[in-house]
């Protein structure tokens, strides 16, 4: 999604770093983690403004799950120095390697890699929730940094469902994963920089860590308010609407119901074959939750991958449609949805305990809703500790 109405607003971290902190980068071999999402207000990647450059070296480009192309699937290893982008790329960048940190046997820059490497640049889109795993490499990245004594910036980027809201439980002890990095809450209000001055903070105090900050950004911005261009950070996150819905309905993998992954609205259109939609939309739409109203919807997800749940098989479900996203908590909504599907589909409605847990952060959550806890005595559940989390994390605003 992208705004015609406004002017160009926010000046990107990778523009003030390129500009006015140049001094940064000047005589460095750099190492830069990024994708497909790497582009400035005019669409340029940061890879090309970076080997353009001449008074600094492009050394070796790291990407995240889904490649550099953001093309790769949810879930999938994908091979260092892949051929695929080596080819792409040859013509522009001679002699960059390309390494995955999302490969089968390592999550982060290894000592070779970092071989000769004076600076880690940081600049990718996040989507502002604790299971996007993008943040995820961002601190195994400033750790591998750390241990090597390579610097490391991150170029800000907006928080694309603003950063006014926080939402839903904390990350308990031992549900710690690649899913689930640190103690934070799934929406958890913070542009990419200021949780990289978080992570320093708590994780990681030795890293030589610089924020190349945003000019023109505001906390209530959505990523629509910023005049700038919605590439979609992953296959499966095509647009400002998914994003906005994601934080909520991503806990839906972790149960059998499709997230509407192999559709054209993945986390739009939730269902299962024996789901009826009718039934299902007219109870959610009684609650009358705010920003939100549900529509029957029938779908046939694609087969996309060997996890796509009921590939080509007829789904009964509902679409969600965000009427004032302001309003609207994603993580309230879902777990209302879930809250119907236990009591209302016992015969039919299952979790995958193993990932539904790990995405959600603790076991206690699923065992609420198997046990008829109401939403509210839910979310009191997790009041508290997300109030203190708020106030505490208030030190790193910068915007």
């Amino acid at each position: 999604m992208s705004s015609t109405k406004n002017p160009q607003k926010t000046e990107l971290g990778l523009t003030v770093l390129l500009t006015e902190k140049r001094d940064w980068i000047r005589g460095k071999s750099i190492g830069l983690i990024t994708n497909h999402t790497g582009v400035d207000a005019t669409l340029q990647s940061n890879y090309q403004l970076f080997a353009e450059a001449s008074d600094c070296q492009l050394s070796a480009i790291f990407s995240p799950e889904h490649g550099l192309w953001g093309a790769v699937q949810d879930g999938i290893a994908v091979n260092s120095t892949d051929a695929s982008d080596e080819n792409r790329l040859q013509a522009l960048l001679e002699n960059v390697p390309i390494f995955s940190l999302y490969g089968q046997s390592f999550l982060r820059p290894t000592a070779d890699q970092l071989e000769g490497i004076d600076l880690l640049v940081y600049d990718m889109q996040d989507v502002g929730v604790r299971y996007y795993t993008y943040i995820s490499t961002l601190l195994h990245a400033m750790e591998a940094a750390s241990e090597h004594g390579v610097e490391f910036i991150v170029a800000d980027r907006p928080n694309p469902i603003s950063c006014t809201a926080v939402e839903g439980p904390m990350l308990a002890n031992g549900y710690e994963s690649f899913v689930g990095i640190h103690t934070i809450p799934i929406r958890y209000g913070l542009t990419i920089g200021e949780l990289a001055v978080l992570l320093k903070a708590e994780r990681v105090p030795s890293s030589r860590l610089k924020i190349a900050w945003m000019h023109g950004y505001q906390r209530r911005m959505w990523f629509d308010d910023t005049g700038l261009q919605w590439v979609p950070p992953s296959p499966n996150m095509p647009t400002l609407t998914t994003a906005t819905l994601y934080p909520g309905l991503c806990l839906f993998e972790g149960t059998n119901m499709s997230e509407g992954r192999g559709t054209t609205k993945p986390f739009e259109y939730i269902g299962a074959p024996w789901c009826d939609g009718e039934r299902w939309a007219r109870t959610l739409n009684a609650l009358k939750l705010p920003g939100v109203l549900f529509r029957p919807v029938v779908f046939t997800p694609a087969s996309v991958n060997e996890n796509t749940k009921h590939a080509k098989q007829t789904c009964g479900g509902v679409a969600i449609h965000v009427t004032d996203r302001e309003r609207f908590r994603p993580i309230e909504t879902t777990i209302h949805m879930l809250s119907i599907l236990t009591s209302e589909y016992r015969d039919h409605f299952a979790f995958r305990t193993a990932h539904f847990d790990r995405l959600a952060g603790n076991n206690w959550l699923r065992n609420a809703l198997l046990n008829g806890k109401s939403v509210d005595e839910i979310q009191e559940q997790w009041t508290a500790e997300l109030q203190t989390w708020f106030d505490n994390a208030k030190q790193y605003h910068v915007y």
